[in-house]
């Protein structure tokens, strides 16, 4: 079986949806066969450096919503993500471009650590204050994972993987993906959103039979 994961670093729905189809694939019998491959979608490709401190404040701003309205958003994301064991840091978050950890994130997808990889990242980025638009930082995130770091800085100097990027963002527009997460199993169960761990295991078992 194979899943693909349109998603991006800096959406917390994406690490929220990813996690509750890893608790749904606990329970999957099949779960050794499946081959999962994360895409690109970045929410803002020309994001600039920014340390936010109180998100509530920054959502307000961001979408002219009374503060109060953007903290019940807020608390409901890390209320959702601590029921899953994630513990989202809002009050040390940097937002920054994606663009480098997608790039290594490519990369590692060739030498076999791809989720390894995508893991660390996310976790770093929403739960430490990880700022993933600064090299050194990433790199410091690869060598927990045992990429080789000589190597990566090679692609990020020479782009190795940007057309890759470009690709997944024009394919996710041919299919009409606007927002992520999304998950498409077998070419033909698709799931928007980060639903339910039920939800997952329900379109797991479609796919199972129409395989």
């Amino acid at each position: 079986m194979k899943i693909e994961i349109w998603s991006d670093f800096a959406c917390p729905y994406c690490y929220i949806g990813k996690k509750r189809l890893e608790k749904a694939l606990e329970e999957f019998k099949g779960k050794e066969e499946i081959n999962i491959t994360f895409k690109t979608f970045q929410l803002n490709p020309s994001e600039e450096r920014k340390e936010i401190s109180d998100y509530s404040e920054h959502l307000s701003k961001k979408y002219n919503i009374p503060y109060a309205q953007a903290k019940v958003q807020v608390d409901g994301m890390i209320n959702s993500a601590a029921e899953l064991g994630l513990n989202l840091r809002y009050d040390i978050l940097i937002r920054n471009k994606t663009t480098f950890a997608h790039e290594i994130a490519k990369y590692a997808k060739t030498v076999g650590k791809e989720i390894e990889i995508v893991n660390c990242f996310f976790k770093g980025y929403f739960e430490k204050g990880a700022d993933l638009g600064d090299v050194d930082t990433l790199f410091n995130m690869c060598k927990k994972v045992g990429l080789d770091i000589e190597k990566l800085k090679k692609v990020i100097e020479e782009e190795s993987y940007l057309p890759e990027i470009l690709k997944d963002r024009k394919e996710a527009s041919s299919i009409g993906i606007t927002g992520v997460p999304f998950f498409i199993i077998n070419d033909k169960i698709t799931i928007s959103g980060a639903q339910s761990i039920e939800y997952f295991k329900m379109a797991l078992k479609q796919a199972e039979i129409t395989k």
